[in-house]
């Protein structure tokens, strides 16, 4: 073992802004290149459970360098927790880094008043943080490939992006 890593094994850092290889992956853009990409919301039931739901890059957009939309069934758990307390974590692999980013939800409206059949809601980073080690690199998390309906699969992604972008707009003016 150096000295370099037995005196500083762990690289932390806090963001409260998408750092800019996080954003892009929410950006919405090149879905099709993203598939394998997950990610974990957890949420506290009522009984004080902690929860996991994983999602793809179809179901997540960064409107803005604060903020996260995401589109989720809505009779799931998820749903229903963050409806009635708001509270996220978000955690996910990216750049050899682990991300956790606390975030706080609210619902959101679609812009036409349309349903796309899913329940949105934006959330507000409260406070995000990466960790990294020095002597490994941490080259994936949860990662999936997509069977043989791809092509239906990424043409509903489009379209949960499309309105999960047009909900954020909406809600910003």
């Amino acid at each position: 073992m150096t000295d370099s890593v037995s005196r500083r094994p762990l690289d932390q850092d806090v963001f409260d802004e998408w750092p800019a290889a996080a954003r892009a992956l929410f950006d919405g853009s090149s879905l099709g290149s993203k598939t394998g990409f997950t990610a974990s919301l957890l949420t506290t039931d009522a009984n004080g459970h902690v929860r996991t739901s994983l999602l793809g890059v179809g179901e997540l957009y960064a409107p803005d360098s604060r903020t996260l939309c995401i589109a989720l069934w809505p009779q799931s758990r998820a749903a229903g927790v963050l409806t009635r307390s708001g509270r996220g974590a978000l955690t996910f692999v990216c750049e050899d880094a682990f991300y956790q980013v606390q975030l706080q939800f609210e619902p959101l409206a679609s812009a036409d008043g349309s349903s796309s059949g899913l329940a949105h809601f934006i959330g507000f980073i409260d406070t995000g943080e990466t960790q990294r080690v020095r002597y490994a690199r941490l080259t994936g998390g949860i990662t999936f490939e997509l069977g043989e309906e791809s092509e239906a699969v990424l043409d509903r992604w489009e379209q949960q992006i499309e309105h999960l972008k047009q909900a954020a707009a909406a809600a910003r003016s």
